[in-house]
């Protein structure tokens, strides 16, 4: 018969507990035996011990020193402690030492065996479960007819398959994963046909779900309506998976309100994140501020360098001129620390608009180093790179001190961003934007499975950059090649993370509403 586990149990009366550990056999667990705490040790060194019982009170070397000892052997060894008391500082001791769970004595063995189990098989009884429920549920989402789907239910299928892969990936089943991963290209596909579709009336009309322009509109502009102290944090980048999976975090500081709104095409920082300073589309953009245009034609790199501009004019045309605004964009981790130790200065101020590059900063630079690549080389990594980070981070400092001072946090981004695996070609004249999932330029030509060609831009509210000039949006997961060089960026971009285009995690934005507790 095989173990269900190799167990040393530590206790200086262990000849009373022949009973139990009979018991336990019969369970089918392997049970070692010691009646001091230096003989466990030895057992611990010696024998693939999966997890120790032992009892506080023992002569010579007590519970606590052979838990702080054992430690030093095996520190992911969990260990019940067994003991008669019941004293809050014995137990706050053992909980600093890592100890696992407690039993009073006397204990009963179904008392043990269940402490037993729920420490050696809790993690597969909830991964056979999670299993189970992810297959149910698999069999629903792949059934869905996708094609009448509205803007919402997009939304609402894309949180079921960001919640599955999180859910799969902390249970390691990779797998399951990659039908997850599978299923996400396919809905990515009937996606980019329900944009194609519907955007360009979008764009045009009042009667729309929330985008990129309307989000100060939406969720800002009601709660300055209500002298509610507000911070707009836009991190650009951010992924709904990676907002879903910081929010364990979140939830120990805030009350979290989870809504959305969809990105402006291009998913590009440029177009998507002026839009949502500006609340306008980049053709109005523009005509509106001229600079605008002339800067991105230059190829300066300063493309949202007017946002605080934008900004304000917006709260303007809002008729909340009134409103104390201080706008601060952090590009590197010693501005933002730089921030966190300034943070009581701006405590009253009544709209701290924040701009927090890290996420996109970490994608570009994770396709321009191979050791990058190799480290956040897929959606998991990506996801776990992204919440290491803000666990650890002066951003969170200054969100909880924020949360705590009476401040409302409207967290956001400007576009998420998509791991890329298939390059395709693309014939275009010499002076064709650069982009990797999006161009603009005269004579666009690609695979039309592959991309959307914008053939009058103003159909998408986007200006002619030039005589005949049309856009070329990437769908699915490729990116564009051009014909010299191709070897050269197929090696550099294929399963980087790229934006631009179309695709789920590039449009459906979280718009997370935050209120301390």
């Amino acid at each position: 018969m095989k173990t269900r586990g190799k167990i040393l149990w530590v206790d200086d009366e262990i000849e009373h507990l022949k009973p139990h550990i009979l018991f336990l056999e019969e369970k089918g667990f392997e049970i070692e035996t010691a009646s001091n705490g230096v003989d466990g040790l030895n057992l611990v060194k010696n024998r693939d011990i999966q997890l120790a019982l032992i009892d506080q009170y023992m002569p010579g070397m007590d519970g606590i020193d052979t838990l702080r000892k054992l430690k030093l052997i095996d520190l992911a060894l969990p260990v019940i402690m067994v003991t008669k008391s019941e004293e809050e500082s014995l137990m706050n001791e053992a909980i600093s030492e890592k100890v696992t769970q407690f039993l009073i004595k006397p204990v009963n063995p179904s008392q043990v065996f269940m402490a037993i189990k729920q420490v050696l098989e809790s993690g597969q009884i909830q991964e056979e479960k999670t299993t189970r429920d992810f297959l149910k549920e698999y069999q629903k989402i792949s059934r869905i007819q996708k094609d009448q789907f509205t803007v919402e239910e997009w939304w609402d299928l894309y949180q079921q398959l960001v919640y599955w892969q999180l859910e799969l990936d902390d249970h390691n089943e990779p797998g399951f994963q990659s039908i997850v991963n599978e299923e996400i290209q396919t809905c990515n596909r009937e996606f980019s046909r329900f944009i194609e579709k519907v955007y360009p009336g979008w764009i045009k009309s009042d009667n729309r779900p929330p985008m990129s322009i309307d989000v100060v509109e939406r969720f800002v502009r009601p709660e300055l309506e209500i002298e509610q102290k507000i911070c707009f944090l836009v991190m650009d980048c951010l992924r709904s998976d990676q907002l879903m999976a910081m929010l364990p975090t979140l939830s120990l500081y805030f009350n979290v309100d989870i809504h959305f709104h969809v990105s402006i095409l291009p998913t590009a920082t440029p177009y998507s994140r002026n839009a949502i300073f500006s609340g306008l589309c980049f053709d109005d953009l523009i005509k509106k501020y001229p600079e605008q245009l002339a800067t991105m034609k230059s190829g300066d790199s300063g493309l949202n360098q007017y946002e605080e501009i934008y900004f304000r004019d917006l709260l303007d045309r809002n008729n909340l001129s009134h409103i104390g605004l201080h706008y601060h964009k952090i590009w590197s981790a010693e501005h933002g620390t730089k921030f966190k130790n300034r943070i009581s200065e701006f405590s009253n101020i009544d709209l701290l608009a924040v701009v927090v590059n890290f996420v996109d900063q970490l994608a570009h630079k994770q396709s321009e180093s191979s050791v990058l690549k190799e480290m956040v080389g897929d959606e998991s990594a990506f996801c776990r790179a992204v919440v290491s980070w803000f666990n650890n981070s002066w951003l969170l400092d200054i969100m909880k001190y924020l949360g705590e001072n009476g401040y409302r946090i409207i967290l956001t981004s400007d576009h998420g961003s998509i791991c890329v695996h298939k390059g395709v070609m693309v014939k275009a004249d010499k002076n064709t934007s650069t982009g990797v999932r999006y161009k603009v330029g005269r004579n666009l030509n690609c695979d039309e499975k592959l991309s959307v060609k914008v053939h009058k831009p103003s159909d998408y509210k986007l200006p002619e950059m030039g005589h005949q000039s049309n856009y070329l949006f990437a769908k699915d997961s490729a990116f564009f090649l051009y014909p010299n060089q191709m070897k050269k960026y197929q090696n550099t971009i294929k399963d980087s993370f790229q934006h631009g285009g179309i695709s789920m995690e590039e449009m459906l934005i979280p718009v997370a509403i935050l209120e301390g507790k």
